[in-house]
């Protein structure tokens, strides 16, 4: 049985992945038609119903729960590990909510994650414009936008180049609501059935069981995929964003995403 699979070239997409489509693990007679895509364009497949299974933002999740199951495994959340706000002028972050709607702001498409927790502590900006997420700091850069919420391997780069943090949205989502962050789940579409989901689950773990085993080996599959990044970026990505919410979701795990989906209902 064959089935399409979309996730990230990010390395800890291809960290989880790469025993799974590289045959590195008995997939138990599944094989799987893969395509690596930015996450909004595989929030946007999802939408459409695209792919048997997913990598998506948690903040499309409510758009798409009818036609999918969640994963337990595979998925990103955790503590520390959210979207930051960066500008190249430092701005007392107490000014933000009077200032913020002087500022055209750059966020990583209008179905991520990030957008739901910038928009949850900025309810009220307005000049926003969505761009693919390693086109942000950039955009920052070069005075496109006068500031831009940074996901991913940005996190580890902003800095070098002379960038300031405004707000780290992760912490304000933490205080507020006291859960860990969803950042990106694994869906199954329902067409496949939940034996087979439940299948793609089980091997989904144990490949990111065979991954570290292996760790901090880093694999060809996941440097070819990692765009220039240097190994010490690679192996700080795996680490901030693998952890044991990615081999179960767990208890509390799927509070979190409840807590999530209660937002976004909130605000709709």
């Amino acid at each position: 049985m064959k089935l399409s699979l979309g996730f990230s070239p990010c390395p800890n997409d291809t960290f989880i992945f790469d025993a799974l489509v590289n045959n590195k693990i008995d997939t138990e007679g599944l094989e799987f038609d893969v395509h690596l895509e930015d996450v909004q364009t595989l929030n946007e497949w999802a939408r459409a119903g695209k792919l048997d299974i997913s990598k998506i933002s948690y903040g499309v999740l409510p758009l798409v729960i009818s036609q999918y199951q969640l994963l337990n495994s595979g998925g990103a959340l955790g503590k520390g590990v959210g979207p930051l706000l960066i500008s190249k002028k430092d701005v007392d972050p107490a000014l933000l909510q009077e200032t913020v709607n002087k500022y055209t702001i750059a966020v990583p498409g209008i179905n991520t994650t990030a957008h739901l927790l910038f928009s949850m502590a900025f309810p009220h900006a307005k000049n926003k414009i969505f761009l693919v997420f390693n086109e942000i700091e950039d955009a920052v850069l070069s005075g496109k936008v006068d500031a831009g919420v940074i996901i991913h391997e940005n996190r580890f780069t902003y800095q070098d180049k002379g960038l300031v943090k405004l707000m780290d949205l992760g912490n304000y989502w933490e205080q507020q609501l006291q859960v860990p962050i969803p950042l990106g789940g694994i869906i199954a579409h329902n067409r496949i059935g939940k034996e087979t989901a439940a299948k793609v689950d089980r091997l989904i773990r144990k490949s990111l069981e065979f991954a570290f085993s292996n760790y901090p080996e880093l694999t060809d599959y996941i440097r070819i995929h990692a765009q220039e990044m240097s190994e010490d970026v690679m192996r700080k990505h795996i680490d901030l964003y693998v952890n044991n919410f990615t081999i179960d979701l767990g208890i509390e795990g799927k509070k979190a995403v409840d807590t999530l989906l209660e937002v976004y209902n909130s605000r709709i």
